[in-house]
């Protein structure tokens, strides 16, 4: 665990430099990342806390951050007006297309690219297997957004 531990934290340092250079903190990034990455670009805010480990205020602070910096919305849910949705801007697309060349280039010479093919597939099949075990609601609402 000290070993997982140590990679983790040496990652997030280099990427949280990268994202800063975007003016973006982690888990900013990690929203619109979730978002674009859903089909409708939109998650009810209750799956979105889900995905991203934070509490229901959490996600509305930073929700609210980055609806006040334009990248991203809040509307009501059409199907269901009880529930919440936030949803990525165009401007929030485009920030994180800003973000991505370079975080995946970060990615590709500090993680995948240290891995041949049968490494990266083995290790991934048991990433998935680990956090669908410790993180079931990691893609929460991913398939549709109400």
């Amino acid at each position: 665990m000290g070993l997982l531990a140590e990679v983790i934290g040496g990652l997030n340092a280099k990427f949280s430099a990268q994202f800063a250079e975007h003016r973006l903190a982690p888990v900013e990034f990690e929203v619109l990342l979730r978002l674009a990455r859903t089909p409708a670009q939109a998650l009810r805010m209750t799956d979105l806390a889900t995905q991203t480990l934070l509490t229901t205020s959490g996600i509305t602070r930073v929700v609210d951050r980055l609806e006040r910096d334009g990248l991203v919305r809040r509307f009501a849910c059409p199907t269901d007006r009880r529930g919440l949705l936030a949803s990525i801007t165009d401007e929030g697309l485009a920030r994180l297309n800003g973000v991505l060349p370079g975080h995946l280039d970060m990615i590709d010479n500090w993680f995948t690219g240290r891995l041949d093919a049968e490494e990266l597939a083995a290790f991934l099949a048991t990433l998935r297997k680990l956090r669908d075990t410790v993180r079931p609601g990691a893609v929460a609402g991913a398939r549709s957004a109400c």
